[in-house]
């Protein structure tokens, strides 16, 4: 006891110390994520700034002819892909989990393909695939024995419901990934108690495990929800005039940015709205016991006739939302390769994507580990609310962030180079704007979600008794995260940034309003061929695009199987589940 006191009283004594050396360079730590934070701020603020400039007489305009319409619109859109992906995403989570039936191993992670595939892709595809010229058409009359297309044309998919529809496929994958976790996390107990109380499996689902999922698919559908305010292509490809598509022609069209700024302010209130709601959703949500501990669900096999209804019920999103629109990407590369080669472009353009997109990454990255750092190093609530400030990008859509940044980034390009003229006769020009920083810039706002929460949770599976021990042994909080963190967080960082890399790949908002002058990426250049109708040329940029979505995909199906789990395309014996030696 004399010798065990005898060290405390070294040991408190020295950490002490050593904590009040830290102190000013934690203030150094505070003051950095402070200064992310209000750079991560600073469009919005600059938004509302625009927007009190005012838009002269055409403010007017807008109030009686353009917001009405895209609110309506936008009202629409929401509720229909909402139902749409909760339905899809839901019912198909539900059978993975609760059912076997033949094929249901791979089902489990090829119901997230459809995330591969943007929107502006997809609307791509199925505009030509869809055609009264296309290939299901005339299938469709070579079969019913009909010649012309006078004769027999199936209704268009421009409109709002093509674009429910089509976003729908796209979208319900989120729906999906959180409902299954939460189905896979439900104790058995809950479900065979509702069983022997005379509940047979759609009064189960509908009475006990859906409404435990509630939280789990309110922020599945929040996130959909979010993704279809912040589409642009795929919207205006298919005449659905939201606030996002307002936005864009009241500013490039209408030449009018405060106009444009105004109806952004609106379209922030509605992702602060959907935020709301999503938060309340989550609200008085409790569970008695923890589903980690507990038995779970053992899946019931499925009489031959309903298995065979599950198999079509999971096997038509992966058909429809990936499998129709690669295909169709594959073939019109093929055939354009054939009689014409390659778009002599399209290497540059992808390798203008690529550079762009990893510069980005690398300092999204990097400021994202700085706020994760910090997190952990100070746990205050400054530290904590810093965080989720520096988070908010992810909730705002790319033409509010484009918006929000043109005008000081502008200023400041004007400044500059007035001061290099005044004081060494050297123009400077568009120094930020005209070299591509404004939009790294923006994918930086726009993804640092993913980087610091990636981080972040990677950062919960580190035991902090870990920090204590460098610290305490005399390593400074750099060292810490250079020779303890770091090496640790490898696999998190990899997985985060993998996930900004192609998010920045496939952003088509921002890169269509902040990119320099003649400058082409893969999904600018895509967007204009679907524009001009001339869908052959951008085939192969569009599955340049598809593949690279492939990368994040593949890893999401991996992290977000658990432990035991049967093996892509296989089928769990019945006597024992086969566990996967993964690494998590």
């Amino acid at each position: 006891m004399v010798a065990r006191a005898n060290a405390m009283a070294i040991t408190l004594p020295s950490l002490s110390r050593s904590r009040l050396r830290a102190a000013p360079r934690l203030s150094g730590w505070i003051i950095a994520s402070g200064a992310i934070a209000c750079l991560i701020a600073a469009p919005i603020v600059t938004l509302a700034w625009i927007a009190a400039q005012g838009s002269g007489d055409l403010w007017p305009q807008l109030i009686a002819y353009v917001l009405p319409r895209a609110i309506r619109d936008t009202t629409i859109l929401l509720a229909g892909v909402g139902t749409l992906t909760a339905v899809i995403g839901v019912g198909t989570a539900w059978l993975v989990t609760a059912y076997r039936f033949p094929g249901r191993g791979l089902f489990d992670w090829a119901l997230l393909l459809p995330l591969a595939v943007p929107t502006y892709i997809l609307a791509y595809a199925y505009l030509d695939l869809l055609h009264p010229l296309g290939p299901v058409q005339g299938l469709i009359r070579a079969m019913l024995g009909i010649e012309s297309p006078v004769d027999f044309r199936l209704p268009d998919i421009r409109g709002m419901a093509g674009c429910i529809f089509l976003f729908g496929l796209a979208f319900y994958p989120y729906v999906y990934l959180t409902a299954r976790a939460m189905f896979l996390m439900q104790s058995a107990c809950v479900i065979e108690v509702a069983r022997t109380l005379g509940c047979g499996g759609a009064g189960a689902f509908f009475r006990v495990a859906l409404p435990l999922a509630r939280p789990a698919v309110a922020v599945g559908v929040s996130l959909v929800l979010m993704e279809t305010l912040n589409d642009l292509g795929a919207s205006d490809l298919l005449g659905v005039q939201t606030l996002t598509v307002s936005i864009y022609s009241t500013w490039v069209n209408r030449s009018n940015l405060p106009g444009a700024a105004q109806i952004a302010l609106v379209m922030l209130a509605v992702v602060i709205g959907l935020v709301i709601l999503e938060r309340a959703a989550r609200r008085r949500q409790a569970y008695a016991a923890q589903a980690q501990r507990s038995r779970k669900t053992d899946p019931v096999r499925l009489t031959p006739g309903h298995a065979a209804l599950a198999v079509v019920a999971c096997a038509l999103p992966i058909l429809l939302g990936f499998a129709a629109p690669a295909g169709y990407l594959l073939r019109e590369t093929f055939r354009r390769a054939q009689m014409n080669g390659f778009p002599p472009d399209v290497m540059q353009m992808a390798g203008n994507t690529m550079m762009f997109a990893a510069i980005a990454t690398v300092i999204t990255m990097g400021l994202g580990l700085l706020l994760a750092h910090t997190s952990r190093l100070v746990r205050r609530p400054l530290t904590r609310g810093l965080v989720q400030l520096s988070s908010i990008g992810y909730a705002v859509p790319g033409t509010v962030l484009a918006v929000g940044l043109l005008v000081p980034l502008a200023n400041l390009d004007n400044s500059i180079d007035a001061f290099m003229r005044s004081h060494f006769g050297v123009a400077t020009g568009l120094l930020i704007s005209g070299s591509g920083a404004a939009l790294i810039y923006a994918y930086a706002v726009r993804f640092m979600a993913i980087s610091a929460g990636g981080i972040e949770a990677g950062f919960a599976k580190v035991p902090m008794s870990l920090d204590w021990a460098a610290r305490n042994l005399g390593e400074t909080a750099a060292g810490t995260a250079r020779r303890i963190h770091l090496p640790l967080l490898r696999p998190a960082i990899g997985a985060a940034a993998l996930l900004v890399f192609v998010d920045c790949m496939k952003e088509l908002p921002a890169t269509l309003l902040l990119r320099p002058f003649n400058f082409e990426t893969l999904s600018t250049y895509v967007y204009a061929e679907a524009s001009r109708g001339t869908y052959e040329n951008g085939a192969f940029a569009a599955l340049l695009i598809v593949a690279a979505g492939l990368f994040p995909v593949v890893l999401m199906a991996r992290m977000s199987r658990p432990p035991a789990a049967e093996a892509f395309g296989g089928e769990e014996p019945d006597d024992q589940v086969v566990s996967s030696a993964r690494p998590r």
